[in-house]
């Protein structure tokens, strides 16, 4: 196993699954990274499939003003957290530095739920890529509502604020009302 793939496998086996179908995304990703270590995108848009992706998740976690940024992605026709793939070689933590600075143009704050990430999936792409499979580490930042948030015009048709009510949500990743879930899950027992 190459290093790059091993810092990968310790992070996957260090998550805290948050229901069943993200304990069998996790085994899924564990057997996945140790039969082989092209885990990383090669070729766009989807060579190898699947591939690892960092989303950079921005919320807001006043109890009394909880939300989640949204951009509307060109690609997939989705509102979805900020986010993209891994480089060869690259941690997942520094895609997340990375994804939050191109896409947001900040320097992100981790210190909502630590740099390691909160959650996995893996899900079959939607879009002008579909049809390829993303096993996204979902990292969470502290927002600002009063904040802008410059965001790439290239990916991104805008952006804005949504709570966090799995009901509420626009079309976005089939996964974000379990994160959402998950956070709440994590948030509730803090005073932040």
């Amino acid at each position: 196993m190459q290093p790059a793939t091993a810092v990968v496998t310790n992070i996957v086996g260090n998550l805290s699954p948050f229901d069943d179908l993200e304990r069998r995304h996790i085994a899924t990703t564990l057997e996945w990274l140790a039969w082989t270590d092209d885990i990383f995108r090669r070729a766009k848009p989807a060579t190898p499939s699947p591939h690892l992706v960092a989303y950079v998740v921005l919320v807001l976690v006043d109890p009394d003003n909880r939300g989640v940024y949204l951009g509307l992605h060109r690609m997939a026709g989705l509102h979805l957290p900020m986010g993209g793939h891994v480089e060869p070689q690259e941690h997942p933590l520094e895609a997340a530095r990375r994804e939050a600075g191109e896409e947001l143009g900040i320097e992100p704050v981790f210190d909502v739920v630590g740099e390691c990430p909160l959650f996995l999936t893996r899900t079959t792409t939607v879009g002008l890529t579909a049809g390829h499979v993303d096993v996204s580490l979902w990292f969470v930042i502290r927002g600002d509502r009063d904040r802008g948030y410059p965001l790439d015009p290239s990916e991104f048709d805008g952006a804005r604020w949504w709570d966090l009510t799995p009901s509420r949500l626009p079309a976005t990743d089939p996964h974000l009302p379990r994160f959402i879930r998950k956070l709440e899950s994590v948030l509730r027992p803090r005073s932040l």
